[in-house]
């Protein structure tokens, strides 16, 4: 191997030691908060298919509000606030879903309560006869 093609091998290995620096360095967050934010999103959605828009508005809506703005940060390239905003919708979306559950659950053991008792009801009748 001549001298030449000693330094043109390298140059090019130099080249590509430059471009993955420069790779890893020119968005090391993007990916974490792409992650989070699609992550984000099917809590979200995760929470509406509970019922959460009807049991749980109040934090659906912030849910979904925070999702927005993590969605503005990561066109805007603030990596770091969206994904700040995007684990922030994620608990939301998580509390609205665990409201729904909470509330469906209550209704239904309401529900039994009230049917435990009807039961009941009739038996002590048909034991007075």
């Amino acid at each position: 191997m001549n001298k030449h093609q000693s330094m043109t091998g390298f140059t090019r290995l130099g080249c590509v030691a430059a471009l993955l620096a420069l790779t890893a360095c020119a968005s090391p967050d993007k990916a974490p908060a792409t992650a989070d934010v699609a992550v984000s999103r099917n809590a979200i959605e995760n929470a509406v298919s509970a019922g959460a828009a009807d049991l749980a508005p109040a934090e659906i809506t912030a849910a979904r509000e925070k999702m927005g703005q993590a969605n503005q940060a990561l066109a805007a390239r603030d990596y770091k606030l969206a994904r700040e905003l995007a684990v922030q919708a994620q608990a939301d979306a998580k509390l609205a879903q665990s409201k729904s559950t909470t509330a469906k659950a209550t209704a239904a053991s309401t529900q039994l309560n009230d049917d435990l008792r009807v039961l009941r009801e009739e038996v002590d009748r048909a034991n007075t006869k």
